[in-house]
This record gives C-alpha cells, structure tokens and sequence, in this order.
C-alpha cells in the first residue's frame, strides 16, 4: 500500500518546509510514502472563493482513481489522540486499498465535490491552522502513528 499525501501550492514558510522535509524523510522509513504538491490555481488571487475552491478541486480529483481511499483534512472530521490516529492508519493499512490520500485543501477548504468524494475526512484539532501549517503537524503526527504501530520510544505514553 501506498500512502500518499497531498496539497495545493507550496509551503512558503521555510521553517515549516524543514520540518515537513523531515518527517517525510523519516516516513519513507515506515512507509511506502509519496508527497505531491499540486500547483497554485492561476490568478488564484483574481477568483472568488467558490471558483477556486471549485478549479483546486477539479486539478485534484482528475488525479484520483477509483480504487483510492481518499481522507481529507478538516476540521469538522473526527479527531483522534495519537494512539487513536495510530489504529486508524492500521485499519487502512489493512483495508486491501492499494493508495490512501490524506489531502490538505487550498487557503479556503474544499468544494463541495471533495467531500462527495472523500471516505473519510479527520481532524488534527478544532482549532483552525493556515493550511501550511496544518502540513507539519499532520506528518509529525503521522510518523508519531509510525513509532506507535511499530512500538518504539518516540511516543510517550
């Protein structure tokens, strides 16, 4: 299974690029991980809400197939404490997909169509965080599942 984990434009904070180069670095250890960022819409700052929403969710789901599981980040999805994130990437792992996308949406969340699509949608917090942001946290949180499953230090219980 891969697991797969995607965004829409760049992390523009270098601090927060660090991290994330990071964490992914150490996931390829665990898994098989790839991470793709898909580009800012054009004239993004010229469209209302709604159309982007609409043109980043259009880019996105061309690049899904059938067979993926599609998770999506929001902060309306379930949350879970990191033992709890932990067996829920376990129940995927042995679920018989082939692909599971956990997908961060643009500066203003998802259109309508994602969500039609989506298995499953999770929280990392009810707090709301820049969608930048939000990709640190949820690869630590990740590779912190990673350490859970396989029983090692980096999580203390």
């Amino acid at each position: 299974m891969k697991i797969a984990f995607w965004q829409i434009g760049k992390t523009k904070e270098n601090y927060l690029k660090t991290g994330e180069d990071q964490y992914e670095k150490r996931l390829k250890h665990y898994l098989n991980f790839e991470s793709n960022v898909y580009p800012d819409i054009k004239n993004a700052g010229k469209l209302k809400p709604a159309d982007l929403k609409k043109a980043e969710a259009k880019m996105i789901l061309a690049q899904i197939q059938n067979s993926d599981h599609l998770v999506i980040l929001d902060e309306k999805g379930k949350s879970f404490n990191s033992v709890g994130f932990a067996k829920f990437n376990e129940k995927l792992f042995h679920s018989g997909s082939k692909r599971v996308i956990y997908l961060v949406g643009g500066a203003f969340g998802f259109d309508q169509s994602i969500y039609d699509r989506a298995n499953q949608k999770i929280a990392l917090s009810e707090m709301t965080f820049t969608h930048q942001m939000v990709r640190l946290f949820f690869l630590e949180q990740l590779y912190r599942a990673m350490t859970i499953i396989k029983n090692e230090q980096y999580h203390n219980t």
